[in-house]
């Protein structure tokens, strides 16, 4: 290993609401929830990621935790930056080294939507690292090439990413997005949507994480699954009564919660595809949709969009990956994919 690329490294860095990735010579050094723990009076970081996330919704006075990124983009400028410098000391971490590396290009995706305003922030957070030079790529162009789209050649590619934050559904083609529409309707939504389901059928009081896990173990969006999960025993606070209690949900009851939510994305979806010139909606026929994110997940997706458009709906192999694997491709072919970079 040469000087340089032992003290320069270059990174891709999928900053999301919900988790953070990043990769560094095609391998994934650092998966964590986008979260940390903070002093009260000190304003000092205390934790990040994981260790962070064990701390939300259990912390006191003196102890807060916070989510710098809200609906895919920046809420706190502060925030962000802590947690942004505490994600590369874990990669710093990883290596055994006896002097800090400097970053050379680091390049961070972000949703399709995403202002001048907001771009700045996410810029300026990742440029405080040290970086010589930060470039920005829209995710779903990241999603279409970390699935293995050639997105340069003339042929229509529909990628539907559902992350923490937002939804981003984009038709590209010729390395640029012919048509997008982005929603603020995502992961994030769906855990508030159990939560309330829950407050509302069973007067039962549950925190963000169990409702996240619910949404893991048995979230769906279809009520006649073939192969369907078992129920699942939620903990909780009963409201009438204050004290503790369990209960028993189905994937049934779930798919009830999440309805309004992916009727949004339905609704975006079909509204993307009569945005389609003529030509490209034939290639989407052909091509089908491809879905990426954490919420491609969701059990019953597929089929669900797949009875609405009649297309083919193809799940990425490894869709919550699919989106920063495309930006280290990116990162490791700069001078290919130049033109859907942004400095």
């Amino acid at each position: 290993m040469g000087f340089r690329s032992y003290f320069y490294r270059d990174i891709a860095v999928d900053l999301g609401t919900a988790n953070t990735l990043i990769i560094q010579n095609d391998k994934i050094v650092v998966d964590e929830p986008s979260i940390i723990a903070i002093d009260r009076n000190t304003s000092k970081m205390i934790a990040v990621g994981k260790v962070a996330m064990q701390m939300h919704e259990k912390t006191h006075d003196t102890i807060k935790t916070i989510r710098p990124l809200k609906d895919g983009v920046i809420a706190d400028y502060h925030a962000a930056e802590l947690m942004i410098q505490g994600m590369i000391k874990m990669l710093h971490k990883k290596k055994i080294c006896f002097f800090t590396p400097f970053f050379n290009t680091i390049i961070i995706c972000i949703p399709s939507g995403t202002t001048d305003v907001e771009k700045r922030a996410v810029r300026d957070s990742a440029a405080h690292t040290g970086a010589k030079e930060v470039y920005m790529i829209y995710e779903p162009i990241a999603a279409a090439i970390g699935i293995g789209v050639n997105i340069a050649d003339p042929v229509g590619c529909m990628v539907v990413d559902i992350g923490g934050g937002t939804t981003e559904i984009a038709i590209i083609s010729l390395a640029g997005i012919a048509c997008n529409q982005s929603i603020k309707v995502a992961g994030n939504a769906f855990n508030m949507d159990i939560l309330d389901h829950m407050r509302k059928q069973h007067n039962l009081l549950i925190g963000e994480r169990t409702a996240e896990q619910i949404k893991l173990t048995i979230g769906a969006v279809w009520t006649d699954l073939n192969d369907p999960p078992p129920d699942y025993a939620v903990y909780g606070k009963d409201l009438l009564t204050g004290i503790p209690k369990i209960i028993s949900v189905s994937y049934r009851a779930i798919a009830t919660a999440l309805e309004e939510s992916i009727s949004k994305i339905d609704n975006a979806v079909l509204k993307a595809l009569e945005m389609a010139p003529p030509e490209l909606a034939s290639d989407i026929y052909k091509n089908g949709i491809h879905l990426v994110g954490g919420g491609a997940l969701l059990r019953g997706l597929d089929k669900r969009l797949h009875s609405i458009t009649n297309l083919p709906v193809h799940i990425a192999e490894d869709p919550l990956q699919a989106v920063v694997r495309g930006t280290g491709i990116a990162l490791k072919n700069k001078e290919i994919y130049r033109s859907v970079l942004m400095g």
